[in-house]
């Protein structure tokens, strides 16, 4: 489904539809072209007249295999894919009251949202009358990020927004830890064995 989606991307052959194109593509003379032409030349050269960039004016196409043409692209999606990682943001609330028994609760929480690689966004909700403790709120966040310096830093700071003060924190990189090196064998020199003097006569005999 995703490569049909892909072939409708792009129109090929007979099926663009315009006066003239700028050619490009290897052992190609890039210019602008009639298109009978453009599709001569790409006969010629046993390959495929693509459509690359539409909007342009006039249109740009590539000679080249279709089917390589696609199988090139597919593995750009992929790899771009593979690049975008998907970030992940945790919500932690707090009062502007909050007691130490309920703000060591969600400190710990936070800890094991930086560690697995999560951002965490910290805020204190403000309801009512509430809002004049705004400054209590901006000293609680603060409070929070300097106990998570370990773990994570400060990607904004406390910031007021609507009836929410709000913190952003990201994860520091935790490097990984060397594996402890074995410890060396060191042989343990004996002393060298004395030579035996046998009793039945004068000659020395070593072991």
């Amino acid at each position: 489904m995703k490569n049909d989606n892909l072939k409708e991307q792009y129109r090929i052959n007979e099926r663009i539809r315009v006066r003239e194109v700028r050619l490009v593509g290897d052992n190609i003379e890039p210019g602008v072209y009639p298109i009978q032409q453009a599709l001569k030349i790409a006969e010629d050269e046993g390959l495929d007249l693509v459509e690359i960039s539409p909007n342009a004016a006039p249109p740009v196409c590539r000679v080249i295999d279709y089917q390589k043409f696609l199988y090139q692209q597919k593995k750009r999606q992929k790899e771009q894919k593979a690049k975008s990682v998907k970030v992940v943001v945790k919500e932690i609330r707090f009062g502007p009251q909050t007691d130490d028994h309920d703000y060591n609760f969600k400190l710990k929480h936070a800890k094991g949202f930086l560690e697995e690689g999560s951002k965490v966004k910290a805020y204190v909700f403000f309801k009512g009358r509430s809002i004049l403790f705004k400054e209590q709120g901006e000293v609680l966040l603060l409070r929070f990020a300097n106990d998570l310096e370990e773990y994570g830093k400060v990607e904004q700071l406390p910031v007021l927004e609507g009836k929410r003060m709000i913190i952003m924190l990201t994860p520091k990189k935790v490097s990984v830890p060397k594996k402890p090196e074995a410890p060396k064998v060191v042989k343990k020199v004996t002393d060298t064995p004395k030579p035996k003097v046998a009793p039945e006569s004068d000659e020395i005999t070593e072991e």
